[in-house]
């Protein structure tokens, strides 16, 4: 940014932390934990908005074939792996991630994919 002639760094956001009631959250640690899930083929966490937290830990995940998975059932599972302020509160079910043309999950993506599913359901 430039301020009175000069530059300023402002630094940059990154997807991968999740600052939720006064901690720093890996996004990226938290994946690995759920991917260990015998229900869970693949899953991405984002940092959703929240006015009380900061952000919460939101966990989109694609499930394996012929299986269920209710956010009470991950959190239970999750609590026994992580920290309690690391595990997921929200969770989307996906038939597949959003991706960019590397073959990488666009986060931005995933957070906007709550925002939707947020507006037609609670949870």
């Amino acid at each position: 940014m430039v301020e009175q002639g000069s530059y300023r760094i402002l630094g940059r956001r990154s997807v991968d932390i999740i600052k939720t009631g006064g901690y720093k959250v890996s996004a990226l640690e938290i994946e690995a934990v759920l991917r260990e899930h015998s229900s869970i083929r693949d899953c991405a966490v984002v940092g959703l908005a929240d006015p009380e937290w900061g952000q919460r830990v939101g966990a989109a995940v694609v499930l394996r074939a012929g299986t269920k998975l209710s956010v009470e059932e991950l959190r239970t599972w999750a609590k026994e792996r992580l920290a309690t302020y690391k595990v997921p509160s929200r969770l989307l079910t996906l038939e597949a991630l959003p991706l960019n043309a590397m073959g990488k999950v666009t986060k931005p993506a995933v957070v906007e994919l709550f925002a939707t599913a947020n507006r037609s359901k609670s949870f």
